[in-house]
This record gives structure tokens, C-alpha cells and sequence, in this order.
């Protein structure tokens, strides 16, 4: 195979490993219930990000999908590491199976970089771009987030508490 075509299915396959085990995640009954909990992350984090205060009522209202996710997190993770590994491993010697995993390992630590850097900015910012750039990352969580219910926010709302800083505009993220 050829640079492009070889880039491309690793891509492909990568992206599809991926997709395919959020989706087997969700055939999970017992991963069901821990969606359920990261809906009320989600929930209670929008809440308290929105300036209101955390209260049930309050939290039902907000979405259960947030631009800085590590689902979305990881679905960037893997395009970056695609992208990285198209302009790299035509340079790398692909005969060598060891020099290959070095490579990536080494790549990795910039490639979580990028990517941390590329979460920050598209939650800090609401903006049509940004809305754009996150887009597949908050589609990703269809899979890994569900509607709780109440006892969930509660759950959430006293996790929330024990986090936040004693003083106001220290937990600006």
C-alpha cells in the first residue's frame, strides 16, 4: 500500500475500533446506569457553569452533553493522532514493528497536548466555530450519557459541592 491509502484505513480502523466499542457499551445493562451518572455530571456541571443555583429543578432543565467531555475528549484524541501519524509514519520505518510503537508512544504526549488544549478552548468558548468543532465530540456522547433521574442529581449536586472552591472565581477552568 501507499502513504495515503495505508494512512487512511489505519484511520478508518481506528475510528472504528472506537465507535464500535462505545456502541457494544451501550448494549451493556450495567454501563446503563453509570451513563445515567455522567448525565448528572454533565447536568449539574452545565448548572453550576450557567450561575444558577444547584438545585434538582435547576439541573433537570440543562443538557446532558458538554463541550469539554472526555468522550469528546477521546473521539479528538483519535483524529489528532490521526493526523499526526499522516504527516510522521511516511518518514518511520513501517517494517519495524518496535521502531513503530516507540514512535507512537513518544507522539502521544504531544498528541494529548493538542488535544487538551483543543477541549479547553472549545468549552470555554460559545461560538458558531467552536459549535462546529465539537460537534462530533457531543454527538459521541449519545453514547455515554443518559437521562438520570433525581436521586442521580443529588448524587451529583453533593459531588459538585466537595469541589468547589471556597472562594469565588478560583475555579475558573
Amino acid at each position: 500500500l501507499g502513504r495515503w491509502p495505508r494512512v487512511i484505513l489505519e484511520g478508518a480502523l481506528k475510528m472504528a475500533i472506537f465507535l464500535r466499542y462505545m456502541f457494544l457499551c451501550t448494549r451493556l445493562k450495567d454501563l446503563h446506569r453509570v451513563f445515567e451518572y455522567h448525565g448528572a455530571e454533565h447536568k449539574t456541571i452545565a448548572c453550576y457553569e450557567a450561575g444558577l443555583p444547584l438545585t434538582v429543578e435547576n439541573i433537570r432543565r440543562q443538557s446532558r452533553f458538554h463541550p469539554r467531555c472526555g468522550t469528546s475528549f477521546l473521539f479528538v484524541v483519535i483524529i489528532v493522532s490521526i493526523l499526526v501519524s499522516s504527516l510522521v509514519f511516511p518518514y518511520i520505518n513501517w517494517q519495524n514493528i518496535w521502531v513503530r510503537i516507540g514512535v507512537k508512544l513518544l507522539l502521544l504526549v504531544p498528541t494529548v497536548g493538542v488535544t487538551y488544549e483543543f477541549n479547553r478552548a472549545v468549552g470555554a468558548h460559545d461560538n458558531k466555530l467552536t459549535r462546529i468543532l465539537s460537534a462530533p465530540g457531543m454527538w459521541m456522547q449519545n453514547f455515554t450519557t443518559n437521562e438520570p433521574d433525581d436521586s442521580m442529581l443529588e448524587v451529583a449536586i453533593e459531588a459538585v459541592k466537595l469541589v468547589l472552591p471556597k472562594e469565588k472565581g478560583k475555579d475558573k477552568w
